[in-house]
C-alpha cells in the first residue's frame, strides 16, 4: 500500500468511526458534514435509508450500540472517490459479539471535505 493510500485509508477510517460515535455525541451538524447531500443507505436488514432519517437517527439521544469495527481496506476509485469496506459487530454488555456485518462506503472529496455517499451494511455468513 503507497503512503497516499494509507493517508487515505486512516482518514476515511476515521470518519467512518466517528459515524459510530464512541463515547461522543455526533451532532445533526456534524452529521450534515459527514454525509453527502444524496447520501443513501441499505442498512444490514436490506432497509434503505435516506440521508434526513439517518441524521436524525444518529443524532437523536439514544445509546448507540458499541460497534467493535476492523478489517478496514480502501479502494482508490478516483482522485476524490474512494471505497472503504470493513467488517464490524456490535458488543453486548457481557462482551459478545452480536450482528456481524459486512459494510462498505464509498466516500466523495467536495468542497466540504470528505462526505460518505452511500453505505451498504450486509449480515456476514462466519462470525469471528
Amino acid at each position: 500500500m503507497s503512503d497516499l493510500e494509507r493517508s487515505l485509508l486512516d482518514t476515511l477510517r476515521a470518519l467512518e468511526v466517528e459515524l459510530h460515535h464512541p463515547g461522543v455525541r455526533c451532532s445533526a451538524e456534524r452529521l450534515s458534514q459527514l454525509l453527502h447531500p444524496d447520501f443513501h443507505e441499505v442498512g444490514r436488514s436490506g432497509r434503505q435509508y435516506d440521508r434526513e432519517t439517518i441524521i436524525r437517527w444518529l443524532a437523536d439521544d439514544h445509546e448507540p450500540p458499541k460497534v467493535v469495527p476492523d478489517e478496514f481496506r480502501i479502494a482508490p476509485l478516483a482522485p476524490d472517490a474512494a471505497l472503504l469496506t470493513y467488517r464490524s459487530a456490535h458488543r453486548q454488555e457481557d462482551g459478545a459479539l452480536v450482528h456481524h456485518t459486512l459494510r462498505s462506503s464509498l466516500w466523495l472529496k467536495t468542497a466540504q471535505g470528505w462526505q460518505m455517499r452511500y453505505h451498504q451494511g450486509t449480515p456476514a455468513a462466519q462470525v469471528w
